[in-house]
């Protein structure tokens, strides 16, 4: 076994310690793509940091002349020259700047759509762009500019008024809302650019630039308040933005999944069907019957006490960890089980996330002082012992925590590529496993592993009908309480979390659709007697974060070609 030892100096002496690696420990990866795709990234990056407005004509334009050069450069590249790393990183690298090319085209009709309820942004975007380009001020024209900004925004408010909300989509009075509310904040950084370092700008614009800003900030609240009907605190704030089946072809696309929608669905479908077969299993043993909504209601009672959650936490990671080491299913470093760490959710994320979240830092969901009874109880709930359990090893170790761990070490560059297929469904996939390998013991646990996997299978099914427009906010909200047990706050803050913008659109089906693809992988070279549990599971952090079909790719060592598509079935 060959071994590196890496020394270290100061300025002033030797220091007596080394750093001693494995040759297993070392990224030896060679892609002849390396160089162009950190290029890429750097610029990419770069270009983004330094627009002011992200979402204007100019960088916009600016995005589609850098996409459209990178992609020329790549169609130069020998292909069949290169390695099988080299071969992948191709194919990554053209799928995303297709992809990214879509978007701009995505964008662009994102914008026409809002583009009647925003008939002033173009006054604001150039400002901010003039200060961009470092333009020199005549701040008597810029107050004047100001004081017609603001009657362009009162007369568009009088407009949508007059034409009222009948004739409205919600979501796309919404996006301009959200529009509006970034506009406000871009003349804000606008005006505090050059306010009190430029007497003769505050001279002129301190008024007009608060009398535009009292108008923005009324148009943002009319809009959502009077238009959307949003009302703060129920399930009214959640409007989502439903992409329709052809951008969810695009977005799967982008993810190297040959699926469509319809065929996703039904997936779904089948492994519900087989979760709601096994709870029953479960609830007979409980001595419930078939009546499993029966034992996981007896399950949420089983919580601990409040302030006794961390401690819980604390055991059912060291208890996974024990549980994958003695198998030898993975490499665990031991700086990863010493990194790990928990910390509280605050009330106000806990809206959103109702359960905890994790990597390297697992956050808890429990009930904190301030919340009413009713909100304690669904919290202690729906974050029961057998729930955590099935759970804690998903965000840390072997889950989250262990694979961010290994892709900050390994083919890092990737990351331009990353995709929750990967990312979540990793996790998933260990849930899988576990569950195989008999982790859960008693009925009670199996009702928990259970309830998360029966749950990701209601994700994929009410998130895709909602994109398709098949199932609304509330709908999603129902399904979740009633096919999977939920409690109604859970499951509104679920969907909220689901539509709120933050996450992609297929991001909450990639938690099991990526493990469906890592669970067949695993049939194919694993159960096949191809590979051991450790060397399979390590060759896949070791790939970094990208579509499952490239890892396969490379473990299988296929054949690609330059024209390749996705092709891979995954589901049987």
């Amino acid at each position: 076994m060959h071994r590196f030892t890496l020394s270290f100096f100061t300025t002033s002496a030797l220091i007596g310690c080394s750093l001693v690696l494995n040759a297993q420990d070392v990224d030896t990866s060679r892609s002849e793509m390396r160089a162009a795709i950190e290029r890429y990234s750097a610029d990419r990056a770069i270009l983004n940091r330094s627009a002011p407005i992200d979402f204007s004509a100019a960088h916009n334009a600016r995005m589609k002349q850098f996409y459209t050069e990178t992609v020329s450069s790549l169609d130069r590249i020998n292909f069949d020259s290169m390695g099988q790393d080299g071969r992948i990183d191709y194919l990554l690298f053209r799928n995303q700047l297709d992809y990214e090319l879509r978007q701009l085209e995505t964008r662009a009709k994102n914008v026409a759509e809002t583009a009647p309820f925003l008939p002033f942004a173009q006054t604001i975007i150039d400002l901010e762009e003039s200060r961009r380009r470092m333009e020199s001020m005549d701040s008597a024209k810029a107050a004047a500019t100001l004081s017609r900004l603001e009657k362009q925004i009162d007369q568009a408010r009088k407009a949508v008024e007059a034409d009222g909300a009948r004739n409205v989509r919600k979501t796309v009075a919404n996006r301009a809302a959200t529009t509006a509310d970034g506009l406000r904040n871009s003349l804000r950084n606008w005006f505090n650019y050059y306010n009190g370092y430029d007497p003769l700008f505050t001279w002129w614009t301190d008024a007009p630039y608060k009398a535009t800003d009292r108008a923005l900030q009324g148009y943002v609240t009319f809009l959502r308040e009077k238009i959307v009907g949003l009302k703060p605190g129920d399930s009214s704030d959640i409007v989502g933005d439903p992409i329709g089946r052809e951008g969810l072809l695009t977005e799967l696309k982008r993810e190297m999944i040959p699926y469509t929608p319809e065929e996703l669905l039904d997936l779904a479908d089948k492994e519900y069907a087989w979760c709601e077969a096994e709870m029953k299993k479960a609830s007979r043993a409980m001595g419930f019957g078939d009546d499993w909504l029966k034992a996981v209601e007896k399950v949420k009672d089983m919580h601990v006490d409040p302030g006794k959650q961390t401690d819980l936490i604390r055991d059912l990671a060291l208890e996974a960890i024990d549980f994958v080491q003695k198998r030898d299913l993975v490499t665990v470093p031991p700086l990863a089980i010493e990194s790990w760490r928990i910390q509280m959710m605050s009330p106000e994320r806990q809206l959103v996330n109702p359960f905890f979240t994790g990597g390297e830092v697992i956050s808890v969901s429990y009930p904190t002082v301030g919340m009413a009874h009713e909100q304690k109880m669904m919290s202690m709930r729906g974050n029961n012992i057998p729930f955590a359990r099935a759970t804690v090893f998903h965000e840390l170790i072997p889950g989250h925590h262990l694979q961010g761990f290994m892709n900050s070490r390994y083919r890092t560059y990737r990351s331009t590529f990353s995709t929750p297929f990967a990312v979540e469904g990793w996790s998933l996939y260990w849930e899988m496993l576990l569950w195989d390998l008999d982790f859960a013991g008693t009925p009670e646990n199996k009702v928990g592993m259970l309830f998360w996997r029966m749950h990701r299978a209601a994700r994929i099914i009410f998130s895709l009908n909602f994109h398709l427009g098949k199932m609304s906010v509330q709908e999603s909200i129902d399904f979740l309480v009633k096919r999977v047990g939920h409690e109604v706050d859970n499951a509104t803050a679920e969907v909220r979390r689901s539509f709120s913008g933050q996450d992609g659109p297929l991001y909450q089906a990639a938690y099991m659709l990526g493990g469906l693809q890592l669970r067949s992988l695993h049939q194919e070279l694993v159960d096949s007697g191809k590979m051991t549990n450790r060397a399979f599971h390590d060759a896949i952090l070791k790939e970094n974060r990208i579509p499952i079909e490239m890892v396969r790719a490379s473990l299988t060592g296929q054949k690609l070609t330059k024209d390749f598509t996705s092709n891979w079935k995954f589901y049987r």
